[in-house]
């Protein structure tokens, strides 16, 4: 999975999520942003500020976390991962590539099919 901050705002909640990967509660942050993106994100807009009280039942150092959210190493991971986004030409989310080619079209049995291409492949 790779970041793709395209909506305003968007960068900061990927921050978390990556603040969240040195805590090891990626997965954890990440649910519990999915299950509440209805309260902090709308109109195409990612409110981070809203998110922190979503974040507190998973076992997160908040503060660790807000601090971690503007390391070089946090921002640098975002930035790479937007570069590559605009290298491959990703303009929308979510976008699927499974070895280098990209989903045609969104849909689970688009990506069913593509995953057994290139299972093909490989044997």
């Amino acid at each position: 999975m790779r970041y793709a901050p395209f909506h305003r705002g968007s960068d900061k909640v990927v921050a978390v999520l990556e603040a969240a990967r040195r805590q090891g509660k990626f997965w954890q942050t990440l649910e519990a942003l999915f299950d509440s993106q209805g309260d902090w994100a709308s109109n195409h807009t990612a409110k981070v500020e809203l998110t922190w009280k979503y974040l507190n039942g998973i076992g997160l150092n908040v503060e660790n976390l807000a601090i971690d959210m503007t390391a070089p190493e946090v921002l640098q991971t975002v930035a790479q991962d937007l570069k590559d986004a605009n290298t491959l030409g990703v303009s929308q989310t979510p976008e699927y590539f499974v070895n280098g080619r990209p989903l045609p079209s969104f849909g689970f049995e688009q990506l069913r099919q593509l995953v057994a291409e290139e299972l093909a492949k490989a044997r």
